[in-house]
C-alpha cells in the first residue's frame, strides 16, 4: 500500500493526464486494501473498484506489482478461474498484438502455438484494433479462456508479484515463476537448486598454460599446450572445459617433426643417421654412386625443424652420346637403359613405308660417349607411269619425283559424265598403284517410277535415266498431280525436281449433325475422291436430306449434308375451359416437348394431367377434357313451384334455382339456391307451408263483429310481413340471375324436390 500512495504523490508516473491518474490512484488504494490472492512468493492482485482501458491497467500493475498477469500453464488457469470472482467485463491480460504478432509483454516473448488458450473462434480479427486480450473468469462458456478486445474498453486489471529476483539461481539459470515458488534453469555447466556448482573437468599433466575463470580445471576454463623447436603438436593446441565436464579433446603429445623419407638413387647408395626417430628432426643422410657414373646434386642432406631437407636429393646419371635424329623419310627405335643416348644405348634405324634403308641397321653408344657407325639414309620405290583416260583428264602430283612412293594421279570426266572407278591412284610402297585407270561414263539419275494413280513416260539419250533423260507425268481421273509434271536428269546425276504424287482430289470436310453421327469410309485419305459418308440421328430426331454422301473427281460432295431435326407431334391446344402449359426443347410440340393441363374453377380434368412427345411423334396420352361439375338434380313437388336455369348444363356448375309455392301456401327456408364449384348446393331446399286464413274464417263466425277488427289487425300484420319477404326475395333472385342474364336460359316453375337417387 506504501508505493500505492507513493505513486499517488506524483500520478505522473502512470503515463495519463492528472485527472485520470488521481482517479487511478484513488482506485488502486481501495483495490489493494480490499483484494489480494496471495500463493506463495506469487501473489496476483484484483480490484472490484473501478474497470480500466488495457494500458492504464498495464500501468497500475507496473506501478504497484511487477505486471498484468503472465499465463505460463493450465494449472494456473485453473486456479484463477477457481478464485477470482465473475466481473461482467472480464479481466485484462498481459498479451498484446505487437507488429501484429500476438506478445507476452512481460517478456517481449512472441505467443506461441502451443501456449495459445483462445476461446472458441477467436481471436476473430475483425480489423477493429482489438489488439489486446481478455481473460474469461466464471463465463458459462469458455471459463478461463481468451478473447481479443479493443485496448480502449474498460475492464478489471489482473496483477501478478514476481517471486524472481535479480540475484535469483545465482545468476547462472533462468528462474521460472511458479505457482508458490520458483525453480531455476540453470545455464550449461552449472547445477544445483539455486545454479551454485560449477561442473568440473579431470586436471591435466603439468606443462599445459590454463585459464580457470569458474574454479580450476572447472567449466569454462581453457589450457593452451607449446612444443619445443624441431617438435610438434599431434592433437589440439587449445583445450576447453565443456558444460558435459569433459575436455573438448584428450591432451595432444609432443613429436620430432618428419621429413620426408629418402631412398637411394638409381646406380648409387643411401647412409644416413637418425636422432630421434627415422627421417626426423636432425636426420642426416649421405649419398654415392656407383662405378661408370657421376652424382649430380648435394653429398649430404639433413632433415630441419621445418621438416624439409636441406636440399634435394642428389642422382646418379650415365656417360651420354651424341643425340641421333630419324633419317628423313624414316625411323629411329632406341633402346636406353641409362637415360637417353647413354652408355649402352642401342638404337635401330627403319625407312616408312614406300622407302629403303641405304646404310647400317643398328648403332650402339659406347663407353667413351661415341656411336659404332654412321646413320643410314632412306631412298623411295618406283610405279609404272600412267596415261590420261578416254574423255577423260589426268592430273598427277609428285612428291619424291615421278611416278613414284606417294605420287598421287587424280582423273575427272566431261560435263555429263561421272568416273566408273577410284578417281585417285597413289603409288605404293609395293611400287604398284592403288587400283586400275577408271573409265568416264554418263552420269546415271535415280530410276523413276510411275506414281501410284498415275503413268510415266520417258526420252533417254544417253542411257536409261542418264544424264539428258527427261519424264513425264500423268494422273488417273479423281486424282491431281503435286508436282512438277516434267523432270530432267542434270549433270549432277539429279532430276530437277522431286518426282511428284498422284494426290486425291479432297472434298470439304464433314461434321457431324447436331444431334447425329457421321460415320465415314475414305479409300484414297480423309474425304477425298471416292470418301463415302454416312448419317443417321438419335432416337428422337429424323434426318433432313440424303443418308450418303460421296465425294466426286470434281472435289465436291454429291448432295448438301443432311441435318437432324426432332419428331414432331401433333400440336395441341388448351381444352374448353382450361390451360395449357407446355415446356419445348427442341421445338414446338417436339420430341421431348412436356404440356400440364389445367381447368378453371367449377370444372374438372378428365384424362391424364401431363403428356410427352415421344420418339415415334406420338403423345404419352390424349388430351384431356375439361368437364363441368354437376349438382344433385332437383325435382319440383306441390306446392313448390321451381324455376332453373342452367347456364352450362342442366344442375352444373353455375345453375340456379329459384321457388315460390301455390296459392294458400307460404314459403319456409331459401328462395334460391345456387351450384357450387365443389358440386353442392348453396342451401337446402325449402318447403310449404299452409296459410292460417281459412281457419281465421271459421273463428270469425263464433266470435262475432267484436272479433272482427281484432282479426283484420292481426291479418293486416301478416300480410304486410308476407309482402315484405317476397319483395325481399325479389331483390335476391335478380342479385343471383344477373351473372347469367346474358345467356338467355330462363326456367318455369314447377313443383320441385331433390332428386335422392344422384
Amino acid at each position: 500500500m506504501g508505493s500505492a500512495v507513493g505513486l499517488c504523490s506524483s500520478p505522473r508516473a502512470w503515463g495519463c493526464d492528472w485527472n485520470i491518474a488521481r482517479l487511478l490512484c484513488f482506485a488502486a488504494i481501495s483495490w489493494v486494501l480490499m483484494t489480494q490472492m496471495e500463493v506463495g512468493a506469487w501473489t496476483y492482485h484484483y480490484g472490484d473498484k473501478s474497470d480500466y482501458s488495457w494500458e492504464v491497467a498495464r500501468n497500475f500493475c507496473r506501478s504497484f506489482y511487477t505486471d498484468l498477469v503472465a499465463i505460463q500453464n493450465q494449472r494456473e488457469i485453473a486456479y484463477l478461474n477457481s478464485v477470482l470472482p465473475h466481473h461482467r467485463t472480464y479481466y485484462w491480460i498481459g498479451i498484446r498484438k505487437i507488429n501484429n504478432v500476438w506478445t507476452w509483454v512481460g517478456t517481449s516473448k512472441a505467443l506461441t502455438k502451443e501456449a495459445e488458450n483462445w476461446a472458441s473462434r477467436e481471436p476473430n480479427n475483425k480489423g477493429r484494433n482489438q489488439d489486446c486480450v481478455e481473460m474469461y473468469i466464471k463465463r458459462d462458456n469458455d471459463a478461463g479462456r481468451w478473447n481479443d478486445e479493443r485496448c480502449q474498453k474498460k475492464k478489471r486489471a489482473l496483477c501478478y508479484q514476481a517471486s524472481c529476483q535479480s540475484s535469483s539461481c545465482s545468476q547462472r539459470g533462468d528462474c521460472v515463476e511458479t505457482i508458490g515458488n520458483y525453480t531455476c534453469d540453470c545455464y550449461p555447466g552449472f547445477y544445483g537448486l539455486e545454479c551454485e556448482h560449477v561442473v568440473r573437468c579431470k586436471n591435466l599433466d603439468p606443462g599445459p598454460d590454463c585459464s580457470h575463470p569458474l574454479g580450476e580445471y572447472s567449466y569454462n576454463s581453457t589450457c593452451k599446450f607449446l612444443c619445443q623447436e624441431g617438435f610438434e603438436l599431434q592433437g589440439l593446441d587449445t583445450l576447453q572445459c565443456l558444460e558435459s565436464g569433459n575436455w573438448t579433446a584428450e591432451a595432444p603429445e609432443c613429436a620430432a617433426v618428419k621429413c620426408p623419407a629418402l631412398a637411394a638413387p638409381g646406380r648409387g647408395g643411401l647412409n644416413c643417421t637418425h636422432w630421434h626417430g627415422d627421417f626426423t628432426y636432425n636426420s642426416s643422410c649421405a649419398f654415392s654412386c656407383e662405378t661408370g657414373f657421376v652424382r649430380n646434386g648435394s653429398e649430404t642432406l639433413e632433415c630441419t625443424a621445418l621438416g624439409q631437407w636441406t636440399g634435394l636429393p642428389p642422382l646418379c646419371e650415365a656417360v651420354k652420346c651424341p643425340v641421333l635424329d630419324s633419317p628423313d623419310r624414316g625411323q629411329l627405335n632406341c633402346t636406353h637403359r641409362h637415360g637417353d643416348f647413354t652408355y649402352n644405348s642401342t638404337c635401330a634405324f627403319s625407312c616408312e613405308t614406300g622407302f629403303v634403308r641405304n646404310g647400317s641397321e643398328t648403332l650402339e653408344c659406347t663407353a667413351l660417349g661415341q656411336w659404332t657407325g654412321h646413320p643410314p639414309r632412306c631412298e623411295a620405290v618406283k610405279c609404272p607411269v600412267l596415261d590420261s583416260p578416254d574423255r577423260g583428264q589426268l592430273n598427277c602430283t609428285h612428291r619424291h619425283g615421278d611416278f613414284t612412293y606417294n605420287s598421287t594421279c587424280a582423273f575427272s570426266c566431261e560435263m555429263g559424265f561421272v568416273r566408273n572407278g577410284s578417281e585417285t591412284l597413289e603409288c605404293t610402297a609395293l611400287g604398284q598403284w592403288t587400283g586400275h585407270p577408271p573409265r568416264c561414263e554418263a552420269v546415271k539419275c535415280p530410276v523413276l517410277d510411275s506414281p501410284d494413280r498415275g503413268q510415266l513416260n520417258c526420252t533417254h539419250r544417253h542411257g536409261d535415266f542418264t544424264y539428258n533423260s527427261t519424264c513425264a507425268f500423268s494422273c488417273e481421273t479423281g486424282f491431281v498431280r503435286n508436282g512438277s509434271e516434267t523432270l530432267e536428269c542434270t549433270a549432277l546425276g539429279q532430276w530437277t525436281e522431286h518426282p511428284p504424287r498422284c494426290e486425291a482430289v479432297k472434298c470439304p470436310v464433314l461434321d457431324s449433325p447436331g444431334r447425329g453421327q457421321l460415320k465415314c469410309t475414305h479409300w484414297h485419305g480423309d474425304f477425298t475422291y471416292n470418301s463415302t459418308c454416312a448419317f443417321s440421328c438419335e432416337t428422337g430426331f429424323v434426318r433432313n436430306g440424303s443418308e450418303m454422301l460421296e465425294c466426286t473427281a470434281l472435289g465436291q460432295w454429291s448432295d448438301h449434308p443432311p441435318l437432324c431435326e426432332a419428331v414432331m407431334c401433333p400440336g395441341l391446344a388448351a381444352p374448353g375451359r382450361g390451360r395449357l402449359n407446355c415446356t419445348h426443347w427442341y421445338g414446338d410440340f417436339a420430341y421431348n416437348s412436356t404440356c400440364a393441363f389445367s381447368c378453371e374453377t367449377g370444372f374438372v380434368r378428365n384424362g391424364s394431367e401431363t403428356v410427352e412427345c415421344t420418339a415415334l411423334g406420338q403423345w404419352t396420352g390424349s388430351p384431356p377434357l375439361c368437364e363441368v361439375m354437376r349438382c344433385p338434380k332437383l325435382r319440383g313437388l306441390e306446392p313448390i313451384l321451381m324455376n332453373c336455369s342452367h347456364p352450362l348444363g342442366s344442375f352444373s356448375y353455375g345453375s340456379v334455382c329459384r321457388f315460390r309455392c301455390t296459392q294458400g301456401y307460404f314459403l319456409n327456408g331459401t328462395s334460391r339456391v345456387r351450384c357450387q364449384p365443389d358440386a353442392h348446393w348453396s342451401d337446402k331446399m325449402p318447403t310449404c307451408q299452409e296459410e292460417a286464413a281459412p281457419y281465421f274464417k271459421q273463428v270469425l263466425l263464433y266470435m262475432g263483429g267484436g272479433a272482427v277488427a281484432l282479426v283484420a289487425l292481426l291479418l293486416t300484420g301478416m300480410l304486410i310481413a308476407l309482402l315484405i319477404k317476397r319483395l325481399s326475395d325479389k331483390e335476391e333472385e335478380k342479385t343471383l340471375l344477373n351473372p347469367t342474364s346474358d345467356l338467355g336460359v330462363t326456367g318455369v316453375f314447377t313443383n320441385a324436390t331433390f332428386d335422392s337417387n344422384l
